[in-house]
């Protein structure tokens, strides 16, 4: 290999390491607490490297909102694996329960990241927040038109709602039973559906 290709290479390891490490950070900290240094220090990055990389926080945002998006579609990659997809509504749940400690500590990282972002006055981050939970909820309503059920937009919505709900509650109770019971709920809840 070439030096040239070499340092692209290194170039991209180390833009993926910050993008990895600002989703964390994020999630961990919010927006308004996390400073570039803590997601190159996450990252194991010179702290002057980020800007080459990233210009601004909000850069780092978008990178780990662009981090969120790619999670989903390897989730939602890995669920149309199952034939059935009420199967992969179901697995969407249980997946979702069982980052239950995480969203005790945390809420849900899309979710709480878009809710802080809504909250400030200036850029369009917020949206670019609500267009990952509508891939999501674009994804959950493909399940339920599959199924041949009706308004699968709406069903989409409740379950996605009800995830949001549920990661909620366990953050601001601490408690990641929330999201064993109410995941319980929303299983019961799919189950239902094929009879409807």
């Amino acid at each position: 290999m070439t030096d040239s290709v070499n340092r692209r290479t290194a170039a991209s390891q180390k833009r993926r390491r910050l993008t990895a490490a600002a989703a964390r950070v994020l999630h961990e900290q919010g927006v308004e607490r996390t400073t570039l240094a803590d997601i190159a220090r996450e990252a194991d990055v010179p702290v002057g490297n980020v800007y080459y990389y990233f210009k601004t926080k909000d850069e780092l945002v978008r990178a780990a909102l662009s981090e969120h998006s790619a999670h989903l579609d390897e989730l939602t990659a890995a669920l149309e694996q199952l034939p059935d997809p009420l199967d992969r509504l179901k697995a969407l749940v249980e997946a979702w329960v069982g980052r239950r400690d995480t969203a005790a500590r945390r809420g849900c990282p899309t979710g709480t990241l878009a809710v802080e972002l809504d909250k400030r006055a200036d850029g369009d981050l917020d949206a670019e927040a609500g267009a990952v939970i509508r891939r999501l909820l674009d994804w959950a309503a493909g399940q339920f038109r599959e199924l041949g059920l009706p308004d699968p937009d709406g069903l989409a919505l409740t379950l996605v709602a009800g995830y949001q709900g549920m990661s909620l509650l366990a953050n601001a109770l601490r408690d990641p039973d929330v999201m064993t019971r109410e995941g319980g709920r929303l299983l019961s809840w799919l189950d239902s559906l094929r009879g409807a």
